[in-house]
């Protein structure tokens, strides 16, 4: 059974970092880039990397990495900001032609930032 598992979520206060996690079963995730959404309270789901492509919004601040030994993968969010909060989800995805597309979807954990 494929799955992807986020963890790492949680409140932490503006200028703060947090590390998501995504471990993968049922794949390897190796053969795949992984990316990441978020979605708002009220708001649509929107992407936040795929690979080593990043939304302007995260430009400098996230960083994605990888352990293929582990089958997990992570989100680095440094300086993070109110407007960073929400539900993240992990996405095996693509970009092609300036096309990002997502397969596999984790079940999302939360990330709040508030004083």
């Amino acid at each position: 059974q494929v799955q992807l598992v986020e963890s790492g979520g949680g409140l932490v206060q503006p200028g703060q970092s947090l590390r998501l996690s995504c471990a993968a079963s049922g794949f390897s995730l190796s053969f795949y880039s992984v990316g990441w959404f978020r979605q708002a309270p009220g708001k649509e789901r929107e992407w936040v990397s795929c690979g080593s492509n990043y939304v302007d919004d995260v430009k400098g601040r996230f960083s994605g990495s990888r352990d293929n030994a582990k089958n997990t993968a992570y989100l680095q969010m440094n300086s993070l900001q109110p407007e960073d909060t929400g539900v993240y989800y992990c996405v095996t995805c693509t970009v092609i032609s300036g096309v990002w597309t997502a397969d596999y979807w984790g079940q999302g954990t939360q990330v709040t930032v508030s004083s």
